[in-house]
């Protein structure tokens, strides 16, 4: 398959026609009408800062079906003990810096933090915290477009932070009748909380149904 050069507006091929390893398009921009445009139809940027602008559809893809994220004994435990407070929404800006940073290696730059904090004032993008006191200790955040939640990244500074921040988050949007948290690409950390892969033609045909649902909030609270 080719890989298709992307210019300066917002149209990308189907994502059925990636490379085996995923990769669709170069070029293009990091933009808000960009990223939007990208995930409605599946795919997503992921590039180091001396590459150009590398855009991405798996398969298979990854992905948490709401209802079935694990919870294991002793996250119930710590679920049920209320020792960290979990908000929505309230510190967007700490949640993608902490994710950045607190990696050796990141996608996360001057680009995608200016972009995100767009879509998040724009209510697209959204974000989990998980406090100790006033101290934030864990968290993620992602985009939003009709019924999908698209994770983009998870940090911890305590044990099981980021799982407490995922399990929270499934729970709303279940709730909220979403079917599918994509995480785009597996890793055994999301597989041990219940991410599960599907062929990249099914993961096209749940977003086709429910990206064009609509949603009923937009600065999201927790309950």
């Amino acid at each position: 398959m080719p890989i298709y050069k992307l210019g300066e507006k917002p149209m990308f091929p189907s994502g059925n026609l990636a490379e085996k390893d995923g990769l669709i398009a170069f070029g293009g921009k990091i933009t808000v009408d960009f990223i939007i445009e990208a995930y409605s139809n599946g795919i997503f940027p992921w590039y180091n800062n001396d590459e150009p602008i590398l855009w991405w559809c798996p398969n298979p893809r990854t992905v948490f079906f709401v209802n079935e994220i694990h919870i294991s004994k002793s996250m119930k435990k710590l679920i049920k003990s209320q020792k960290y407070k979990i908000t929505f929404d309230t510190a967007f800006d700490k949640v993608i810096e902490n994710c950045k940073n607190t990696r050796k290696e990141t996608w996360i730059n001057e680009d995608i933090i200016k972009v995100y904090s767009e879509l998040y004032k724009l209510g697209l993008a959204h974000s989990v915290e998980v406090w100790d006191n006033n101290k934030l200790i864990g968290g993620l955040y992602g985009l939003c477009l009709g019924k999908v939640f698209f994770g983009e990244s998870m940090f911890s500074l305590e044990p099981n932070t980021s799982k407490l921040a995922l399990i929270s988050l499934g729970n709303f949007l279940n709730k909220e009748d979403f079917r599918i948290i994509d995480c785009q690409v597996h890793n055994e950390h999301l597989e041990s909380l219940g991410a599960i892969e599907i062929g990249r033609r099914e993961f096209l045909r749940i977003l086709r149904e429910d990206i064009v649902k609509k949603q009923k909030f937009y600065k999201w609270i927790y309950m």
